[in-house]
Formats: C-alpha cells, structure tokens, sequence
C-alpha cells in the first residue's frame, strides 16, 4: 500500500470516527468534519447502545493502530488488574513499545513508531526490539540505535521537528530528545495518557 492511499485511509478513517489520527488529517478533518459517504453531511440517527460502544472502541483502537486481537488481549490483561479495568487498559495500551516511541516524539506517527520498530531500529535497554507490541516496564530505557541515528527521519526527530503535531510530553517520561532516548520512569496514568476515549463504554462493549 502506497504512503498516499494509507494517508487516504486514515483521513476517512478519521473522518468516520470523529477523531483526527494523523497531522495531515487535521486539516482535512477541520474542512469535512462530518462522516465519509454521500450521507455524511446528514445529522446522526440516534444509535444503539451497541453502536455507540462499538465506535468507541473503534476510536481507540485507531489510535493505537492495531488490530481488533490486540486490543482483545489488552482488555483480558486489564480484567485482571486491580482497580478500573477501563483505565488499565489505556495504560497498558500506552506501555507498548510502538506507543512510547510515538510519545518521545522519535516518529510523526504511530504507524511511522510502528515501522521503526519493526524495522529494527529501536533499542530497549539496549537490546533491538521489533515487535510494536512489547511492554515496557518502568525504569527501561528506549532509545534508536546509534547506526540509525545518522538516518534522516531520526534527524529530524532529534531536532524537535515532531513536536508542533505531537501532544506534551508526558510525565511518565523522561526524554532526551537530541540523544533520542527515553525512559519510562513509571507506569502511565489514564488521567495523563493523550489519547480521546469514554473508557467505560469500551468496557461495556466486551463485557456485552
């Protein structure tokens, strides 16, 4: 798939979830805010609870990008946790690898994070790891590999180039980003995690 269908994608993806998921479909999204499709302009019919849990759990799932197993596993880990399970999956999703690269501001997206990490780009305490999915644990170290560094994308990175598009870096990190490194010093809080969600009704989706 091309940059430019992906891009494509994402912006009616964007567009069908009320969220805007990349910099470039903010400005799309600010021009036709309202829903893909020859109807999109029309106002919403009232929706079932279902539907409304659905699109919920759609929208954040989109703004981790992964697939609808993940998130499944995600929410069983959280089930398990003490306290809300709604929060814990927020937080748990944001301990994934893919996600902290995003935050430390080392990728524009998370599709980019994603790529950087499957193509072994990033280190964990020192040791590359490539699956998007893996969990950090507080006190470990994130950083790109010194044979990447010299690499454009990274360049830009470590000048700051993402941080007009990305939110504020969270408290949970500490980033140095001209070294490119990072590291999650604690676990994330739902309260601090920047990403839009009624995490109650995701919930109740897969408690249906």
């Amino acid at each position: 798939m091309s940059s430019v269908t992906r891009s494509r994608r994402q912006v009616r993806l964007s567009r069908a979830l009320g969220l805007a998921l990349t910099p470039k479909a903010v400005k799309h999204f600010e021009k036709r805010p309202y829903p893909p499709g020859e109807h999109g302009r029309a106002r919403r019919r009232t929706e079932s609870d279902y539907a409304v849990r659905l699109r919920e759990k759609q929208r954040l799932r989109a703004q981790y990008g992964i697939r609808e197993k993940q998130m499944a596993r995600a929410f069983e880990d959280a089930r398990k946790e003490k306290g809300l399970t709604g929060e814990s999956l927020v937080e748990l999703l944001e301990m994934r690898l893919d996600a902290l690269v995003l935050r430390s501001g080392f990728a524009r997206t998370i599709l980019q994070a994603r790529q950087d990490v499957v193509h072994r780009h990033i280190l964990v305490d020192g040791e590359i790891v490539d699956r998007p999915s893996f969990r950090v644990k507080p006190g470990q170290t994130i950083s790109v590999k010194a044979k990447s560094q010299g690499m454009v994308p990274f360049q830009v990175a470590a000048a700051g180039a993402h941080r007009d598009v990305l939110p504020k870096v969270p408290g949970y990190l500490e980033v140095q980003l001209e070294k490119l490194t990072s590291v999650l010093s604690r676990r994330p809080k739902r309260a601090e995690v920047p990403v839009t969600c009624e995490v109650q009704l995701v919930v109740e989706y897969y408690a249906r």
